[in-house]
C-alpha cells in the first residue's frame, strides 16, 4: 500500500497539466471555453488529496486478490484471468476513494469553480453527499476495461522480459518501460469510456434542481448522445494528452511502485 501511495502521488502531481488539457478537450463546453491553456493546475489540491489513498487502495485490492486467486488458479495459463479479476477488484475498491476527489478536480479543471471549498459547498448544497459519487459507475466502467488491458499486458511483458534474460524478475526501470507501453495501449482503446465518464462527472444540477443542455446522466445514454450530436470523433476527444499522460504516468507509477515494493520487501 505504501508503494502504491507513493507512486500515485508522484504521477498525479507531475503530470497534472496533461490531465487538465485532456479534461478540457473532453468537456461539452469545449477546450477554449473550459480554460484552454490557462490555469492548468486548477484542481491539483483535490487530486493530491485523493491520489495516495486511491492508489494504495487499488494495490491493496490488486495484490490481495492476485495472491488469493493465484492460489486457487495456479496454472500459468490462468494468469491473464487472475490479473484481470485482480485489477477489476482493485479498481472497484479504489473508486470509493478516488471518485469524490475526481468530481471536485474535474469541475475545477473546467473552470466551473475557482476554489476547492466552493466546489465542495456547491456539491453538498445542490446534489447532497451522493453528488460526490456522481460518475462512480461510469468511472468503474472505464477503469475495469482499462485495467483488464493494462495489467495482464504489463505482467506478460515483465514475465517475458525476465525469462529472456534468465532472471526471476525485471528491474524497476524495466518495469517502468512495460508500464509505459501497456498504459499507452490501454489508454487509447478506452478513451471513449473516458469521454463518457468526464461528461457525466462534469454534469451538475443548478440550485433549483433543473438540468442544463450539458447534463448527462447514464453511461449508455451519454454514449449515444455524444455519437448522435457530435459524431464518432468526439468519443476520442483528448486521446493525445490521455495517451501521453498515461504512458508517462504508467512508467513513473509502476516503476516507482516496483522499486518501493523492492525496498519495503528487502527491509522487512
Amino acid at each position: 500500500m505504501l508503494a502504491g501511495a507513493m507512486a500515485g502521488t508522484a504521477v498525479d502531481t507531475a503530470l497534472f497539466p496533461l490531465d487538465t488539457l485532456k479534461t478540457r478537450m473532453q468537456s461539452k463546453a469545449g477546450f477554449a471555453a473550459s480554460g484552454g491553456f490557462r490555469g492548468v493546475y486548477s484542481g491539483l489540491t483535490s487530486a493530491v488529496i485523493g491520489s495516495a489513498p486511491g492508489a494504495a487502495m487499488f494495490f491493496f485490492g490488486y495484490e490481495g486478490l492476485k495472491k488469493t486467486l493465484t492460489a486457487v488458479m495456479p496454472d500459468p495459463q490462468h494468469a491473464p484471468i487472475v490479473h484481470m479479476m485482480s485489477a477489476s477488484g482493485g479498481e472497484i475498491v479504489a473508486c470509493f476513494v478516488r471518485v469524490p476527489t475526481e468530481v471536485i478536480k474535474q469541475r475545477m479543471q473546467t473552470k466551473q469553480f475557482t476554489t476547492t471549498s466552493a466546489a465542495v459547498k456547491s456539491v453538498v448544497h445542490n446534489e447532497g453527499v451522493l453528488g460526490f459519487y456522481r460518475g462512480y459507475f461510469s468511472t468503474v466502467a472505464r477503469e475495469i476495461p482499462f485495467s483488464c488491458i493494462q495489467f495482464p499486458l504489463y505482467e506478460y511483458m515483465k514475465k517475458t522480459w525476465a525469462l529472456s534474460t534468465d532472471r526471476a524478475q525485471v528491474d524497476p526501470w524495466q518495469a517502468s518501460i512495460c508500464g509505459s507501453i501497456s498504459g499507452g495501449i490501454a489508454a487509447a482503446i478506452t478513451t471513449p469510456l473516458d469521454v463518457v465518464k468526464t461528461r457525466v462527472m462534469l454534469s451538475q444540477r443548478n440550485p433549483t434542481g433543473a438540468q442544463s443542455s450539458a447534463y448527462y446522466s447514464g453511461i449508455t445514454s451519454t454514449f449515444k448522445r455524444i455519437l448522435a450530436e457530435e459524431g464518432p470523433r468526439a468519443l476520442f476527444s483528448g486521446v493525445g494528452p490521455r495517451v501521453m499522460w498515461i504512458s508517462i504516468g504508467g512508467s513513473i507509477f509502476l516503476g516507482v511502485y516496483e522499486k518501493t515494493k523492492l525496498i519495503v520487501t528487502r527491509d522487512s
